[in-house]
């Protein structure tokens, strides 16, 4: 799935992932291509990312922040 990570005035992730496992607002996530349309606030913790299945994971801190998951991908605005 195509996944971008940013702030407004930085871009920490913009690519290809196979999964996100992010700290959503009623507890851990995690995203899958396909998988189903959604909105979410993210509360303090951390997103782990992998570009492939079984590939080391890379880790982002998030304060706050917001998810959105479409057909085509995900968003992360920190």
């Amino acid at each position: 799935m195509k996944l971008v990570i940013a702030k407004v005035d930085q871009v920490f992730y913009d690519g290809e992932a196979y999964s996100l496992t992010a700290p959503g607002r009623d507890g851990e996530m995690t995203i899958l291509t396909d998988h189903m349309p959604l909105v979410t606030t993210l509360k303090p913790g951390e997103l782990s990312l992998r570009e492939h299945a079984g590939s080391e994971p890379k880790k982002f801190p998030v304060v706050s922040g917001v998810l959105e998951v479409r057909h085509d991908g995900a968003t992360v605005i920190l």
